[in-house]
């Protein structure tokens, strides 16, 4: 029990350090490559808080567990709005600007719905998911390309307080941060799952919590330190980019390996509840827009938002336990 009480205590102090360093080392690759905090936030950053996703869905699908991917996908979404997104708002309301988020916001939008086509006869091909993997692909180029273009988004990484680090440093700093960010967080949970047993506490429910809330440690840990350090989008771009590259990459990955049935309660509980905190997070950005406090071209999503996330995400949460 001491040594689970101490992996738990020393993965959440590294968490807490290697999320700093991640973020400051994210946020002077922007500086020194003259990118937009968001664009960051939705490619590197996202990418590497993915990493656990990519890890369970590659060795689930290869395991014949495919279903387990396709859930770790949808379900790492769900978290990402309403735990991450939800506890981040709690924590310091953000400011974003609305045109440098809205063209990706409508992307995502159009992925989760495409998502739903792909879902919608419980069966995910292997055509399906090169189709995904794909898509990736052309998003990540529309959205880099308009980057070059945007001179709104050359004006916010004008604007934004970035720290400045040499490029090698920067990238230095981001790759240690990024690997210690995962092993805190499989430290974390690792001491967690021991204590659990030892206090006798459910195989279930240490499924339905302490595990699951444990892949998302990275993107938690980095969208509330990027928000308490003023890179409000660098936090959101890592919601909008983590959440696409689970459904067109980490999704994908089963279906390529082999044909996959799903269970009808992906379509009846589980895609829903995803498309609804998805569609909600747009909403918040657009109503946002409207709020007093935030200035010209600025969505302000405060804490009523953040109670709205993690209030949905409790009630899945109570969905998901009492269908079991």
């Amino acid at each position: 029990m001491l040594i689970a009480a101490a992996a738990i205590i020393a993965g959440f102090a590294i968490l807490v350090w290697s999320a700093d360093l991640f973020i400051v080392g994210a946020a002077s690759i922007a500086r020194n490559m003259g990118m937009s905090p968001i664009i960051i936030g939705m490619t590197i950053v996202s990418i590497g808080t993915s990493a656990p996703e990519v890890l369970v869905s590659l060795t689930a699908a290869f395991s014949g567990a495919g279903e387990l991917a396709i859930g770790n996908a949808i379900g790492s979404n769900i978290a990402n709005i309403g735990l991450v997104m939800g506890i981040t708002l709690l924590i310091t309301p953000i400011f974003v600007m609305q045109r440098a988020i809205k063209k990706e916001l409508i992307i995502l939008l159009g992925v989760t719905a495409l998502a739903g086509l792909a879902l919608a006869d419980n069966v995910l091909t292997g055509t399906e998911g090169w189709l995904m993997l794909a898509a990736l692909a052309l998003v990540m180029v529309f959205i880099l390309r308009g980057q070059t273009r945007d001179s709104t988004l050359k004006l916010e990484t004008e604007e934004e307080p970035l720290p400045d680090l040499p490029t090698g440093r920067a990238w230095l700093t981001f790759g240690i941060g990024l690997l210690l960010l995962i092993a805190s967080s499989r430290l974390l949970v690792w001491g967690a799952v021991i204590a659990a047993y030892r206090l006798g506490v459910p195989e279930l429910l240490i499924g339905l919590t302490v595990i699951a809330i444990g892949t998302s440690l990275p993107e938690l840990a980095a969208t509330v330190t990027s928000a308490r350090r003023g890179h409000t989008e660098i936090a959101i771009g890592n919601v909008i980019g983590s959440n696409l590259f689970n459904l067109m990459a980490v999704m994908a990955i089963p279906g390529i390996v082999s044909i996959q049935a799903l269970a009808p309660a992906v379509l009846l509980r589980d895609y829903p509840s995803m498309a609804l905190l998805t569609a909600l997070l747009a909403l918040a950005v657009y109503v946002g827009g409207k709020r007093k406090v935030a200035g010209p071209g600025q969505a302000y999503i405060g804490r009523t938002a953040g109670t709205l996330f993690v209030t949905l995400y409790a009630l899945y949460y109570y969905l998901l336990y009492s269908s079991l």
